[in-house]
Formats: C-alpha cells, structure tokens, sequence
C-alpha cells in the first residue's frame, strides 16, 4: 500500500510540475501545434483526404484592433473583467445539463476556451471539463489578459483546416490579420459556434444576422488595452459589462 502511495505521490508531482512549466512557457512562446490540429489531422487521414493544416502565429498588435474586440462581443463580454469564469453563464449551462450524462452546451469563458485549445482535447466529458477548469486557474495566474487573447486568437479553429487569425485572413480574405476590416472580424467571429460549418469566406444568411449583431454590440466596448493596461468597465457605453 505504500508503494502505491509513493507512485500515485509522484505521478501527481509529475503532473503539477510539468503543466505549470508549459502555462509558464507559453506565457512567452508561441503556441504553434495544438492537440485539435494534430487530431484533425488524423481524422482526415482516417478519412481518405489530403491534410489540410493552415496556421501562422502573429503577435496580437499584428492582428487588426477590431478582431479581439469582436470576440469579446461574440464569445465572451465579460473577458476583461473576470478571473476565467462566468459564473452566471456556468451556472446556466449546469442548469441546462442537470440531468444528462454528457455536457451538451457549456458556458466557456475565452480563458476556458483557450485552455482546452492549447492543452486538452475536443470532447464534452466532466474529466475535460475538471481538466479545463484547472488549465483555466493556471492561465489566469500566470498569464496577462492580453496573451490569453492573443494565444485564443492564434490558436482558435477558425474553418475546415485553418487556425488562427492570420491563416483565415489569407485563406478567406486574401489580405493579412492586420488588414482585416472590422465587418470582415465581425464575420470571422460569427462563424465561431461551429467554423467547420459555417464558413466566413462564404457566409449564410444566418451568419449574416450574426455578424449584423456583432458589428453592433462592438459600438459598445472600448478599444482592447495593450499590454499592461486594463480596462476601466464604468467607461463602456450603456454598461455592456453589466450583461
């Protein structure tokens, strides 16, 4: 019994130490393979086609002001202003999945999002979930608001092979993640729900709708803060952080 516990001791070591070095060196790396990437690119080879993997890391003052500001509206409101969790989102999506054995919708936060993105895997099970949350904890610890958005934003699936704001930029735009309008950051963000589906080169009508909404609610938040500075919520029109 005692052996056991020793093993079961270092193993849990082992764990601690070795994810609390990589949140600590993506604090200053850039990410450029995550677990989704790699998975799907084994389902295409499962499935007979060619892979398809388009991913170009860029610093977020690369990237257009409007992108990170449209995320917030289409993802999350309240990033700036919460430590990774939005309680009353969570305790929504906990009311909705009560009485499932599987998590059929979540309430993921930006921070959560980019957690399971770079560290974990696509499923919808409570062991990803437990493993989320404490991805989560680790990031906003260690990690300032403006690199977990940047990180969120290089590393997001954001169509049928592409990752990231720079690769849907060339891929579907033509242009870089720094010229993107900001309609076109609205349009990328509408296609966040599922970007395999819905397609931002080719928008739907509901896409659209949805990009209208967005480019409309980013009246509404002030310009996203560069590093070492944070946002003051009382000064965002028609207090859009009180949602």
């Amino acid at each position: 019994m005692r052996f056991v516990k020793n093993i079961i001791r270092w193993v849990l070591a082992l764990f601690f130490s070795s994810t609390i070095m990589m949140v600590v060196a993506y604090r200053f790396i850039p990410v450029y393979v995550t677990p989704l990437m790699v998975i799907r690119s084994i389902q295409q080879m499962k499935e007979g086609r060619s892979i398809i993997w388009h991913h170009h890391w860029v610093p977020l003052d690369k990237m257009s002001k409007h992108l990170p500001v449209a995320a917030m509206v289409g993802e999350d409101a309240k990033f700036l202003t919460h430590h990774g969790f939005n309680y009353e989102a969570i305790k929504k999506a906990a009311e909705r999945n009560a009485s499932k054995k599987k998590i059929t919708r979540g309430g993921s936060t930006i921070t959560q999002q980019t957690a399971k993105n770079v560290f974990l895997w696509p499923s919808r099970t409570w062991l990803r979930k437990g493993l989320e949350t404490y991805f989560t904890v680790l990031i906003e610890l260690i990690w300032s608001k403006q690199r977990i958005m940047e990180v969120y934003l290089n590393s997001i699936e954001m169509g049928n092979g592409i990752y990231g704001a720079d690769a849907v930029a060339e891929y579907h735009f033509d242009k870089t993640a720094e010229e993107l309008t900001r309609s076109e950051c609205a349009r990328i963000v509408a296609t966040f729900p599922n970007p395999r589906i819905y397609n931002s080169k080719s928008p739907s009508a509901y896409i659209r709708m949805r990009q209208r909404r967005i480019e409309k609610e980013m009246r509404y938040i002030p310009s996203f803060p560069k590093e070492g500075k944070e946002i003051d919520p009382s000064t965002a029109k028609g207090d859009y952080y009180k949602k």
